[in-house]
């Protein structure tokens, strides 16, 4: 087990991967896409935005989204130095958050330099699930003592639909970055080129997906129950439904009423916590000695 300080670290780097997905939404839901249009510098000659831009209080929004980078950079070093004198798998991780956060930002800047392609910003956006990965599956590690192979803790059917329900939990959020880069907010207010769906009908798809995933973590919820299964995996679905119920709020809340900013880039932040908790399932279901 890991001393007090080591914990918060990690937390601290959960915290923060998420929260980078936020803010990467407030950059796109106002527009703010190419409030800094060229990269690494905001503008040719000036890595800081200048009086003479005409993107207005959007070059703030997007500078600030990239000033960042600096504070997930921060962390990631914190991360390394915590996990010095761990297990080789802690230690492989912690470095995984570094690299990660490295590829972000270039891929942060092909997005900028393709003028907000909407295929390369959904992969901006998986790899900051992926991120959140690394930093969810570190900070659960980290409360293990050992890297033997782990063993179910839930009868093998319902372990084999704990795993159907992670993908399920990534696809549909791979769908949701199609969903929004068919809709209407593009990242900028210029015209910029959209992916080739109806938004309507990829959002119908995409809700369907999820009242599926719903009655999966329903069906898995009951089976954890009736098998006396460890208190955690039922902890686990019970926080999957509280965030898949209210991800559904609001995400069809957002629909109804024409795609508020506020309410997208909640929905946002929403599916990075969604697959947090899909995260805590997964590994809830087994345990190692």
């Amino acid at each position: 087990m890991l001393n007090p300080w080591k914990t918060r670290v990690l937390q601290a780097n959960l915290v923060a991967q998420t929260l980078i997905v936020f803010t990467g939404a407030l950059v796109r839901v106002t527009s703010s896409g190419l409030g800094c249009p060229t990269w690494p510098e905001c503008v040719p000659g000036s890595i800081t935005p200048t009086s003479n831009q005409t993107q207005q209080w959007h070059k703030y929004i997007e500078f600030g989204n990239r000033l960042l980078t600096f504070v997930l950079v921060a962390v990631a070093i914190a991360t390394i130095v915590a996990m010095r004198g761990q297990r080789k798998s802690l230690r492989r991780l912690s470095y995984g958050s570094m690299l990660g956060i490295f590829a972000q930002a270039i891929l942060g800047g092909i997005s900028v330099l393709t003028h907000l392609n909407p295929l390369v910003v959904a992969a901006h956006f998986l790899l900051s699930i992926g991120l959140i990965t690394v930093a969810q599956v570190l900070l659960w590690r980290s409360k293990e003592t050992t890297d033997e192979p782990a063993t179910l803790a839930v009868h093998p059917l319902i372990a084999l639909g704990v795993r159907v329900h992670m993908v399920l939990a990534l696809v549909i959020i791979t769908v949701g970055t199609l969903v929004t880069g068919s809709g209407p907010h593009a990242g900028d207010s210029a015209e910029i080129t959209r992916l080739p769906f109806d938004p309507r009908m990829i959002s119908w798809f995409h809700a369907d997906l999820v009242v599926l995933f719903i009655g999966l973590t329903i069906g898995l919820h009951i089976a954890l129950r009736a098998t006396n299964a460890p208190r955690r995996a039922v902890r686990g679905s019970t926080e999957v439904l509280g965030a898949s119920a209210l991800q559904g709020l609001i995400g069809y809340s957002q629909y109804f009423l024409g795609l508020p900013w506020a309410l997208v880039s909640l929905h946002v932040l929403g599916a990075a916590i969604l697959w947090i908790t899909s995260l805590n399932l997964r590994m809830s279901i087994s345990t190692r000695r």
